[in-house]
């Protein structure tokens, strides 16, 4: 949790007015998560009499196991901006207001673990059952399909391999299939080239597993959209994306349109 977050130490060297801003602005970054086991604040404003004007020279956040909506871990998360704007009045009253949007560098890691928990977050869990598409329902007698059991696992050079069975009425079948993670518009995360796997899948069921698996791709190709999971006030983009180890990293931008609500 954040226990300890408003006594935060800001570094050293900083004054008194960085120290009461950086209070603040830790105040109010905890409220985008639901838990946190660590979240640094630094701000920077020299010399300080320019904070009276509402202008600060960087702000940057760093931050590790955090819990965001109650269900979606993110193993680290940071941001850092040049100048900012801001209604030093606001911050008297401890609160913070933008006197205009504002962008930071952005960098977001996500592990293995977490991934395949996020599978199973009462947000994601109905885009994966009760499926109607007529193309899995051919397969069903017309009873919608459920997916469950979602395993996935990092590849090197963002590829990705996935397990997970699929609920028709006469048992599971096993299906898996391996695809290169991608990014389209800056907010969507693409399985491309989804290729069907066979080797996890026992031989006579691999017929229909291969179209499962295929139906399978296309539901998730249209699941992780990050308009979804916006931050309150923080839109994020990305740039580019890279598996490393059992971890996918994300590095991009955060849209400030405002720091989030207190209380």
């Amino acid at each position: 949790m954040f226990g300890g977050f408003t006594g935060l130490k800001p570094p050293s060297g900083t004054d008194f007015g960085e120290q009461m801003l950086n209070t603040v602005v830790s105040q109010a970054i905890r409220h985008l998560f639901t838990e946190s086991e660590a979240v640094d604040v630094s701000i920077r404003c020299f010399p300080s009499s320019k904070l009276l004007q509402g202008s600060i020279d960087s702000f940057k956040m760093s931050g590790r196991g955090l819990l965001i909506r109650r269900e979606f871990w993110v193993e680290e998360m940071g941001f850092e901006t040049d100048a900012v704007s801001i209604d030093f009045a606001s911050i008297l009253s401890g609160k913070i207001r933008l006197k205009q949007p504002t962008q930071a560098v952005a960098q977001v890691t996500l592990t293995e673990e977490g991934i395949n928990r996020a599978f199973k977050a009462e947000l994601v869990k109905p885009r994966l059952e009760n499926i109607t598409e007529p193309a899995l329902m051919n397969f069903s007698g017309g009873e919608p399909v459920s997916f469950s059991e979602v395993d996935l696992r990092l590849l090197p050079d963002n590829q990705i391999r996935i397990f997970a069975n699929a609920s028709l009425p006469n048992g599971m079948i096993p299906i898996s299939l391996t695809a290169t993670l991608a990014i389209a518009r800056r907010r969507k995360i693409l399985f491309e080239n989804p290729q069907f796997d066979p080797s996890a899948v026992p031989e006579d069921q691999r017929g229909i597993s291969e179209v499962l698996t295929k139906n399978f791709a296309e539901i998730l190709n249209n699941m992780v959209d990050l308009d979804r999971f916006d931050l309150d006030g923080v839109m994020l983009r990305l740039n580019r994306l890279e598996t490393q180890g059992d971890k996918l990293v994300f590095s991009g931008y955060a849209q400030i349109e405002h720091f989030p609500k207190q209380g």
